[in-house]
């Protein structure tokens, strides 16, 4: 029999090995000794392990430490803001369930903040990048590719515009309000209304 080749797309029920030669691994399972693809996807053989995976080609996106997510700013504590994950970035896929993960005060920007509300407000989107996955997600928004990318005004909810390096302004009735921004601030809402 021969070994299966990585990068090869396989169907489920596609052959990839024996028992003999392989460990089954993740998008795998054995029956009678023989390997199978439980997923449309992509086969991969790591020689170390001697173990064959497939990974799925429209898998339902997953949250690893070190990824950067497109959230929304749900609530603000006195030293942590609660964050809904939306989507994986760039990718834009949705991620399922709905999680939350948390911005300590501390991981928001680069230095000392002394208030969270001059950082961020609720309803702001952010990119952010996950520093933990497990028990419970936390981010943080300190490198200047992330922060605030889409922010509306506390007054009339109008998307404000950036005027300086971290003060925005809102075109409608003129408020001025302060976030931690990214350096893509304004291009995500660009994209998703262009």
């Amino acid at each position: 029999m021969k070994a299966t080749q990585s990068g090869r797309l396989v169907v489920p029920g596609d052959l990839l090995g024996t028992a003999e030669e392989f460990v089954p691994g993740r998008g795998t399972y054995e029956h009678d000794g023989r390997i199978y693809s439980a997923l449309l996807g992509q086969s991969r053989v790591d020689p170390s392990s001697r173990s064959v995976t497939v990974r799925a080609l429209h898998s339902i996106p997953e949250l690893d430490v070190g990824d950067v997510v497109l959230g929304r700013v749900e609530d603000l504590k006195s030293a942590m803001a609660i964050v809904e994950i939306l989507a994986a970035h760039p990718s834009s896929r949705t991620v399922p369930g709905e999680p939350e993960g948390t911005i300590h005060v501390s991981k928001v920007k680069e230095g000392y903040t002394e208030n969270l509300n001059d950082e961020l407000a609720p309803g702001d989107l952010v990119l952010a990048r996950i520093l933990e996955n497990h028990p419970s997600i936390k981010l943080t928004t300190a490198p200047s590719s992330l922060g605030v990318v889409s922010a509306r005004c506390q007054r009339c909810h109008a998307t404000l515009e950036l005027t300086g390096r971290s003060e925005l302004v809102c075109p409608r009735c003129g408020n001025r309000e302060r976030r931690k921004v990214s350096s893509d601030y304004g291009l995500r809402q660009a994209r998703d209304t262009g």
